[in-house]
């Protein structure tokens, strides 16, 4: 019997994960641009987030995912923590649609294997058959619920002999009715499963066979601990996925925790004294029965989440001062942002022009120091670098957002002829300052690489390297002069540098050829080598872009920059 059960649960729970995964990525790509749009036009209303968290959620079937999502747009600029988090509270919302079509499609009499293998071979014909990506994605989303729900008939027929285990009920009622102890199990299940869908979806059919006793309204009782500490463990995925990422990224991560742990703190105490399955009971439009408790289930899961959501919506702010307690503002966040881009300005456009000038020689500092610790971080494995790389990165992006939005602002106005032709030069500026800032975070994915793999550069890769950092610098310095000045001397000598760095790149990859041949190094050393060298030239490229301009009298008369950096920028000023 434990054999079949383990085997059962093993397969059923591949096969709900596995669908997860796939329905989600089939629902991305039949309205995966559109939901990206709908996440952009976010307004400073609260509701409106909440809301777009919960549809977004619902449509992806991933709370984790959206929360994702909404992280990028943080680190783009587009959305602040405050709203970042309402849509964090509305995706606690969307993600209890998967218990409602658990329920709804797998309550008790009805034979799941009767619908879902029809499904499943429709689907594979609409995934593999047509040309239409859209129908393609329908059929994988089809194919994708198919499987998700064989999965779940698996589940149930393995806890099937729970029903008769007096032992194994006697355990999991005494740790239900043991609310701290349930908590803590449901969020180890989840965590060890990385989908709250999966756990809640397996409380659900445990409660359905009877594991939790056939006095219903004492297993929902005991039910409901579980469901609320599958809301702390969901939150797990979420903190895994922002370790790597930027510090904004994990203190949207940590509002998603402490939001739900805060929720389960203060319901746990009506769950104790009985009154929240009391409430469940009430709101719930049907009796209580073996075929309705995984109904019951689902409402109690949605009703926790979206009145954790109404109480946290109007105190928002206090979730945000929350999370910049337990992860303060660095200086480097607090300092270094565009401070002196004045809209009242705008009546002397040349003034203005100035002001902006100055903000994109403060970016290119920033632009530097991301690139010198990059590299320095490859050198040395120093995971203190590559963060402040990412850190850096956050504000050279926030730097390009307000440098960006003010000189089109300021395009709307009365210009000079003068003023007319500075004001596209640099807005090119600021896309290649933003390129570099990339070109600083591939080099610290390439270094991440390095680590991982435990690959440690040749002497002679280490010298080349060092000489790679000082040449950019030197070249940074020029840029940076040119800009501060309209120093045409300082910009001549940066074209220089980046023939030095066009010369190294064809040299170091010689002598890295050469070390290979030699037995000095590795092929994966050298292909890390490459990636670094081959980035840091592309940086020269951006910084050369910048130097034409200056010579070129800021009209690049004469001159023919870069396609991709010129390309980029239209596209940037066309958003804006």
């Amino acid at each position: 019997m434990i054999k079949e059960m383990v085997f059962g649960l093993v397969g059923g729970l591949g096969l709900f994960l596995f669908a997860m995964g796939l329905m989600s990525e089939g629902l991305k790509g039949m309205a995966g641009q559109r939901l990206k749009s709908l996440l952009e036009s976010l307004t400073k209303h609260r509701l409106v987030a909440v809301l777009i968290g919960a549809l977004t959620t619902c449509l992806i079937q991933s709370s984790s995912a959206t929360t994702v999502m909404t992280v990028g747009f943080v680190n783009a600029g587009l959305l602040s923590l405050k709203q970042a988090l309402c849509v964090v509270l509305g995706a606690n919302v969307g993600t209890t649609f998967t218990a409602w079509l658990v329920s709804t499609l797998g309550i008790g009499g009805v034979k799941i294997t009767l619908y879902t293998l029809p499904a499943i071979g429709l689907g594979f014909l609409l995934k593999i058959g047509p040309r239409k990506p859209k129908v393609r994605s329908f059929g994988q989303v089809l194919l994708a619920l198919g499987l998700l729900f064989l999965g779940l008939d698996f589940m149930k027929d393995a806890f099937g002999p729970l029903n008769d285990s007096p032992r194994v009920q006697e355990v999991l009622i005494a740790m239900g009715h043991n609310p701290l102890l349930a908590v803590l199990a449901g969020t180890i299940v989840t965590m060890l499963l990385q989908s709250s869908s999966a756990s809640i979806a397996m409380i659900q059919i445990l409660a359905l066979q009877g594991a939790f006793g056939t006095d219903w309204d004492v297993a929902l009782r005991v039910a409901i601990p579980y469901i609320l500490g599958d809301n702390i463990g969901t939150t797990i995925t979420a903190q895994l996925a922002a370790l790597p990422t930027s510090r904004n990224s994990k203190r949207t991560a940590m509002g998603h925790t402490i939001f739900n742990a805060i929720g389960v703190l203060y319901i746990l105490p009506l769950v104790w004294l009985g009154v929240f399955d009391k409430i469940v009971t009430f709101v719930t439009p049907v009796e209580l029965s073996r075929s309705t408790i995984m109904l019951h289930l689902a409402v109690a899961h949605s009703t926790f989440n979206v009145f954790n959501t109404l109480l946290f919506l109007p105190v928002i702010g206090w979730l945000e001062a929350i999370v910049l307690k337990v992860l303060p503002l660095r200086q480097i966040e607090l300092v270094q942002k565009p401070v002196v881009l004045e809209r009242h300005l705008f009546n002397t456009p040349v003034i203005a022009l100035e002001q902006a000038k100055r903000e994109i020689v403060r970016m290119a500092e920033g632009a530097e120091e991301a690139v010198q610790q990059a590299v320095e971080g490859i050198v040395d494995g120093n995971g203190r670098s590559l963060e402040k790389v990412m850190i850096q990165e956050d504000i050279i992006d926030d730097f390009q957002l307000e440098i960006t939005s003010y000189l089109v602002a300021l395009s709307q106005e009365q210009l000079s002829e003068d003023v007319s032709n500075r004001l596209p030069v640099l807005l090119h500026t600021v896309n290649d300052l933003e390129r570099i800032g990339d070109h600083a975070v591939n080099i610290v994915e390439v270094a991440r690489r390095k680590v991982e793999q435990r690959i440690v550069f040749s002497h002679s890769a280490l010298a080349e390297a060092g000489v790679l950092k000082a040449e950019v610098g030197t070249m940074f310095g020029h840029v940076r002069k040119a800009l501060e000045s309209n120093d045409k001397e300082a910009a001549k000598a940066a074209l220089a540098n980046e023939n030095n760095l066009n010369r190294m790149q064809l040299d170091f990859r010689r002598s890295h050829v050469k070390r290979m041949g030699d037995g000095v190094c590795s092929a994966e050393a050298g292909l890390i080598f490459c990636d670094l060298v081959d980035n840091v030239e592309k940086i020269g490229d951006h910084l050369t872009n910048i130097a034409q301009a200056v010579i070129g009298g800021l009209q690049w008369a004469g001159v023919e920059p870069r396609v991709e950096a010129d390309a980029a920028s239209d596209r940037l000023v066309a958003e804006a």
